[in-house]
């Protein structure tokens, strides 16, 4: 049996999580949408003021429960989005190591060429230091050309890119689960 994976999603790429996660061919998933992690801006003030609140709390919860993550980025600026890095301080102030070596796939997309490629690149040096074992990395540029929800993936080399990211991360995932049991 495969594990399961918990898909952390920003709503204006959840389709493309969505379509990663039936082709990785898990059995059940759980999609978080980000909207409902409703959180004040965080700083530390605020944080001595009011103290951790409980939609951050849930939300580590949710990532202590999953096997397997699946997160999608949008980018806003050449990083991930103010609601998603907010999110992310108030849950690492919860625990430091929030990903616990979780094997994670990291997706962006977006309507220009680059496809969210600075938010990846952002993710890719962050969250290691909070416990994540990135298994695969994916960009899809020109979304509203390259995605359609019946179809998937409609460029032939995107959607070959994306199925070999899936299938290594698939064997390291696999892998894995054999190493530890």
């Amino acid at each position: 049996m495969l594990l399961e994976p918990l898909i952390v999603k920003i709503p204006s790429i959840k389709k493309l999580a969505a379509h990663a996660a039936l082709h990785l061919g898990f059995e059940q998933t759980e999609i978080l949408d980000l909207n409902h992690y409703l959180l004040p801006l965080f700083t530390v003030d605020l944080e001595k003021e009011i103290g951790q609140p409980q939609a951050a709390k849930d939300f580590v919860e949710k990532i202590e429960e999953a096997d397997v993550l699946v997160i999608s980025l949008s980018e806003h600026n050449g990083t991930y989005t103010t609601a998603f890095k907010n999110l992310f301080d108030w849950a690492s102030r919860i625990k430091q190591q929030m990903f616990e070596n979780k094997k994670i796939v990291l997706l962006s997309t977006a309507p220009g060429p680059r496809g969210g490629i600075s938010a990846l690149e952002a993710a890719k040096i962050r969250f290691p230091i909070h416990g994540a074992e990135i298994v695969g990395i994916f960009s899809l540029p020109h979304f509203y050309e390259n995605f359609s929800e019946e179809e998937g993936i409609l460029n032939e080399n995107l959607k070959q890119k994306l199925d070999q990211v899936l299938y290594l991360a698939k064997q390291k995932i696999k892998l894995s689960k054999l190493i530890t049991q």
